[in-house]
């Protein structure tokens, strides 16, 4: 666990300080580390890397920040690197980089693991300012982040779609945050047949929750996939392709987080989400290839791969979203793993139509977020033409643009003039390699801020 606080002055005690190097040198004066003492530590510029020296009873992290410095990425290097023996102190040039810090070193701990002993580290850290600073709301807004990332990390036989419902409900407590859970039955009612026939498959029943928060101003309508296990349903996932699968959940996971977020820090917008829940697993009740599903708008839709779940439930949360007649929707998912193939493991994908598409490139920016624009090509929507249906899931064996052909399905589930944007996380929602900005290994958390800065935006 991190420990932050902020004071007006160094501590007299032993502890360990924070220095960055950059391409052009060292970015805060210390006498004691010469070119030769860098040089004999192998200190590097390279972002995140870091070299410990010792200066009398205390240690300097020599923290790498390349060519552009960020506070975040500093401080969260920094936490990454210090011992739990002594306090990280970071000085702060003014009170927004005070705030970074405190924001990235919450960010950059290494995410509590619940089934591992001895895996929580205590760190404090000490923020020094020559004024006093107030961290609160930006070390709230991290600390759900990591406890966003704990639930995206939660093994699937100890999370599933009732018990995430549950955890919904008691992150959002005491908050001005309406909570409402949809069981099977209501699900039923409501005429969700999509999230009904991924859910089918599974002895636990699915879910959605809606979660409605007023702050005033531009109303924006938040939808994710909620899978809390992929297992590709009858359609069933090769082994290797299916470790990891408890990760299919983020989406879901990640518009509690901007909605808790939001709340925390009294953001001026109407918000309301939609956590879209099931587990895809096979069985004697599963949707079957061919099955044809009539979704909350009354499209049908013939699967043809139970594997393409995940715009199915988003194609009901989409259709309840856009009955609001919101001004802006945005749905995010691990929908493909041709955003992986396309755009590697750091981006995120967008699609979409409308103004939500330059508020969410302007978000991402401002949050220091990595999100690229792909196109949405008319001429693919063939790919889904369905000769008993309005159209099918997916078409197997046609991998042309899948990425592409997942965007044009959800779009079907949108009004022709909405502002709407898809945000494909497939590729960064969990991060199998060594940390990296503020994202440690597993869960990252990856676009929470983002949606917060659009609804901050909007």
């Amino acid at each position: 666990m991190i420990n932050v606080t902020v004071a007006t002055s160094s501590p007299t005690n032993a502890h360990q300080f924070a220095v960055p190097l950059s391409e052009s040198g060292l970015l805060v004066k210390e006498d004691s580390l010469t070119q030769q003492v860098l040089d004999l530590h192998k200190a590097d510029k390279t972002p995140g890397s870091a070299a410990r020296v010792m200066i009398g009873e205390n240690i300097a992290l020599v923290i790498g920040v390349g060519s552009v410095y960020k506070a975040r990425d500093f401080a969260a290097a920094a936490v990454r690197a210090a011992s739990d023996k002594a306090p990280l102190i970071l000085i702060a040039s003014s009170s927004e980089e005070a705030k970074a810090f405190a924001e990235g070193a919450v960010l950059g701990q290494k995410t509590p693991a619940n089934f591992k002993k001895d895996s929580k580290t205590d760190i404090d850290v000490q923020i020094v300012f020559d004024k006093k600073v107030d961290v609160l709301k930006e070390l709230g807004v991290a600390q759900t982040i990591v406890a966003i990332r704990e639930l995206i990390n939660m093994p699937a036989n100890a999370l599933w779609p009732e018990k995430l419902a549950k955890e919904a409900k008691s992150l959002a407590k005491g908050l001005p945050i309406d909570v409402e859970i949809w069981d099977e039955k209501r699900l039923e009612k409501e005429r969700c047949g999509g999230i009904l026939g991924v859910g089918k498959g599974s002895v636990r029943p699915p879910r959605l929750v809606k979660l409605t928060y007023r702050g005033g101003g531009k109303h924006i309508a938040l939808v994710g996939k909620g899978i809390t296990f992929d297992t590709g349903g009858l359609s069933l996932k090769q082994p290797l392709s299916m470790i990891g699968m408890k990760y299919d959940m983020a989406g879901a996971a990640s518009v509690l987080g901007a909605i808790v977020g939001a709340a925390q820090l009294g953001i001026k917008a109407n918000i309301t989400g939609f956590m879209c829940l099931a587990e895809n697993m096979p069985s004697g009740q599963a949707t079957r290839p061919g099955d044809v599903l009539t979704m909350r708008n009354g499209k049908t839709v013939e699967v043809l791969n139970t594997d393409a779940e995940g715009r199915l439930v988003l194609g009901d949360g989409l259709s309840l979203a856009s009955e609001l007649g919101p001004d802006h929707i945005i749905d995010i998912a691990t929908l493909t793993g041709a955003a992986t193939v396309a755009l590697g493991k750091r981006y995120a994908g967008l699609m979409g139509k409308g103004d939500a598409i330059e508020l969410a490139k302007e978000a991402a920016a401002a949050a220091d977020e990595l999100l690229w624009e792909m196109p949405l090509p008319a001429e693919l929507r063939e790919i889904l033409k369905s000769d008993v249906a309005d159209m099918v899931n997916s078409r197997i064996g046609v991998p042309s643009g899948s990425m592409l052909v997942g965007g044009l399905f959800l779009s079907e589930f949108v009004p022709k003039d909405a502002s709407w944007a898809h945000i494909d996380i497939a590729s960064s929602a969990n991060n199998d390699a060594a940390p990296y900005s503020v994202y440690p290994s597993g869960a990252t958390g990856v676009m929470i801020r983002t949606l917060i800065e659009m609804a901050r935006r909007a």
